[in-house]
Parts: C-alpha cells; sequence; structure tokens
C-alpha cells in the first residue's frame, strides 16, 4: 500500500469511520430511551378499563384476567371472551362495554397498549416469579389502586439484580421459600 493511500484512510475514512460509529450509537441509545420505557408511561388504551375497580373494588385476583402468570412466560393480556365471561352480562349498558361487545361479536382482537416491556434480549419469566409466592405488586406497582396501569418501576439489569441478590431480605414473608435469585448473565440473557 503507498503512502498516499495510508494518509487518506487515516485523515479521511477514519475520521467519518469513527463519527458515523458514534452518531449511530448515540441514536440507539436515545431512541431506545423511549416515553414507554419510563416511570409515569401510562397509554390510553383503545377501551377504558379501571384496575381500581376490578382487581381493587371488587377484588378480581390478576391471573383471572392474566391467566398465564402461572403458567407460562408471559403474563398475557386477556382476550375479549375473557372480559364477556362477565361482561355478557354485568354492566350491558355503559359506553365501554358496548364497545366492548362490539369487538366480540365481530371477533375482533382489542389491541391494548402495552405498558410493561422489556427489551428482547431479556428473558423474563412470569410463572417461576409468581410461582414462588411474589406478588404482582412487587414489579407492577400497586394496580388494584390505578384507574389506568402506568409504569411504576424501572425494567433495568439492576432493578432485577437488587431484587435477585437480596429477595429474602426484600421478601421477609418468603424466607422460607425462596432463595436468592440467579445472578449469571444466562439467566436473563438468552
Amino acid at each position: 500500500m503507498k503512502k498516499s493511500s495510508i494518509d487518506y484512510t487515516l485523515k479521511i475514512r477514519l475520521p467519518i469511520t469513527i463519527l458515523v460509529m458514534v452518531l449511530a450509537f448515540a441514536a440507539t441509545f436515545y431512541i431506545s430511551k423511549s416515553e414507554r420505557d419510563s416511570i409515569g408511561y401510562t397509554p390510553e388504551q383503545p377501551i377504558k378499563f379501571s384496575h381500581k375497580l376490578h382487581a381493587g373494588e371488587m377484588r378480581i385476583d390478576c391471573k383471572y384476567c392474566h391467566y398465564g402468570a402461572t403458567k407460562s412466560r408471559h403474563a398475557l393480556v386477556p382476550d375479549v371472551a375473557t372480559c364477556m365471561n362477565c361482561h355478557s352480562i354485568a354492566r350491558i349498558d355503559k359506553s365501554e362495554i358496548i364497545k366492548l361487545t362490539k369487538y366480540y361479536k365481530n371477533s375482533q382482537p382489542l389491541l391494548w397498549k402495552r405498558v410493561h416491556r422489556l427489551p428482547d434480549f431479556v428473558y423474563f419469566n412470569h410463572s417461576s416469579h409468581v410461582n414462588k409466592g411474589i406478588d404482582c405488586i412487587r414489579c407492577h406497582g400497586d394496580v388494584a389502586g390505578m384507574e389506568a396501569v402506568g409504569q411504576v418501576n424501572l425494567f433495568t439489569m439492576g432493578a432485577c439484580l437488587n431484587c435477585h441478590r437480596n429477595a429474602i431480605r426484600m421478601l421477609p414473608k418468603l424466607a422460607t421459600t425462596i432463595k436468592n435469585g440467579p445472578e449469571h448473565c444466562s439467566a436473563c440473557h438468552r
């Protein structure tokens, strides 16, 4: 390689390459830190659903609607048929229930806006936590007191590791049935 070719690479190509890499990193970082990943994120849902009424006043267990929480990795957002188990007879004259019924009669899924989200590279299993007795409130906050569900905790590696490292101290009622959680990378990153 000639000296002028090396000079050209060092003076022109290298700075441009570094600049593009820095800009790509910065853009990726700021785009990934969207509003939906932050405390307070409370999207408007297609149907107004009161967790305060259902989970709070009526004391319907989270796992009735989010039936995957004890059986699978995902808690699952209920489908319209689950709602209609009650609302085919209860409060059918209310405007939001009328909307719900239209979805049901038209066999359309209700596209709820997701509130709690982990990055795609993180593996989290609801059932392994719920079946150990760890209450939903631990991560999702007092949903039974929320009219509209919003994010109240950060879902970061630091938050998860804090709980995994201090589970027995943080959950003294479960001290005889749980251990601290795993801390090795492959427990969550697969």
